[in-house]
């Protein structure tokens, strides 16, 4: 399984899917990657209510669960479905409104210098392993890229809002996420 490559921060293998909600990076920086997750409605998966809320024309009157996301102008860089399609909405060299108040080593606003990775699952419904595979492939090429993200610059959402948000979750199996982008950086350097 292959991922593709990045050019001018669009990834050739992805689905794309071009959210409005995004606008330029305050500088060329992208340093960080946030880990995320979502579904709508919430635990409902391989629907298309994700892509119609990064861009901006989600039907609030689908489910009664999506009132409070009338007008809401958010996006991520990627989503990562449960089968394994990975879907673009903004340009890895802009910024993506994904993070909101956040902040990573005392700086604050994460989506400056951020790229954002939605995982389609729930803080408590576990990932597929082809999300993983794909996860891992993805990471290594924006890793590749964007060589100011390393391991120690790949963080949960829950840890640069803590209090505020919680994903992506106890489900989430950072062990074999680390070790597999560990294991394919040794196999490619021997």
């Amino acid at each position: 399984m292959t991922i593709g490559v990045l050019n001018k921060g669009w990834l050739n293998s992805a689905r794309v899917c071009v959210s409005p909600h995004f606008n330029q990076r305050p500088d060329d920086e992208v340093s960080l990657l946030v880990i995320h997750n979502i579904s709508l409605p919430a635990g409902c998966f391989g629907l298309p209510h994700i892509d119609n809320l990064f861009q901006g024309c989600l039907d609030i009157e689908a489910d009664d669960s999506f009132i409070d996301l009338a007008g809401l102008q958010v996006s991520a860089h990627f989503l990562i479905r449960r089968d394994g399609e990975v879907v673009q909405y903004v340009s890895c060299d802009d910024r993506a409104w994904h993070a909101g108040v956040s902040s990573f080593n005392q700086r604050t606003g994460c989506n400056d210098f951020a790229i954002g990775i939605e995982m389609e699952g729930t803080d408590s419904s576990g990932y597929t392993d082809v999300q993983y595979e794909q996860l891992t492939l993805l990471t290594l090429a924006l890793m590749a890229q964007y060589p100011m993200i390393t391991l120690a610059n790949i963080v949960g959402h829950c840890d640069i809002a803590p209090g505020r948000k919680t994903d992506p979750g106890d489900s989430f199996d950072w062990v074999r996420y680390k070790q597999a982008i560990i294991a394919a950086t040794v196999a490619a350097t021997t």
